[in-house]
């Protein structure tokens, strides 16, 4: 099966902007936001929000990886690059590349809800709206109606092949 550009690289920049202009607009009274990125293309695209952050305001925005298997996110515990304790009272922003099912997000935002946090909000990329757990995007730079079948792919890593192909 052949892969259909969905979004080109300069498309997919233009979304990542929008989407950092409005966490700052929901969030222009912090000084810091935690951006905490699932592993792989979630955790490129919280440092890409971060950078544009810098650029447009004066928030101090933090990537932070989470790490968890995304097969079976119940076998082993969700894991991040840094201090969970250091996020205490600080917004929190989890952010994917493709919100499905909302699965990865509810086992990546489970842990966050052992500490107190000023706000707790989800960015992604491409939103697809198959959901089988509670999880809606506060921030979402793209819907799109799939069939369950096909598959998402978002690369923002790799500056020729960067875009959003469907499968």
């Amino acid at each position: 099966m052949s892969a259909k550009q969905v979004l080109d690289g300069p498309a997919l920049l233009q979304k990542i902007r929008r989407i950092a202009f409005q966490i700052f607009e929901n969030n222009f009274e912090e000084q810091e936001i935690i951006m905490a990125g699932v592993h792989g293309q979630g955790y490129a695209l919280a440092d890409m929000l971060s950078k544009h952050l810098k650029e447009i305001s004066t928030i101090n925005a933090i990537p932070v990886e989470i790490k968890l298997n995304k097969e079976v996110p119940y076998e082993s515990p969700v894991q991040f690059s840094a201090d969970i304790k250091t996020f205490e009272n600080k917004v929190i922003i989890v952010v994917d590349d493709v919100l499905n099912t909302g699965r990865t997000f509810s086992y990546s935002l489970a842990p966050f809800l052992s500490i107190p946090v000023k706000k707790l909000q989800v960015a992604v990329l491409i939103d697809r709206n198959y959901r089988k757990f509670p999880i809606a995007a506060d921030y979402k730079g793209y819907e799109l109606s799939t069939t369950i079948a096909e598959h998402v792919e978002v690369i923002v890593t790799d500056d020729v092949k960067r875009g959003v192909y469907l499968k």
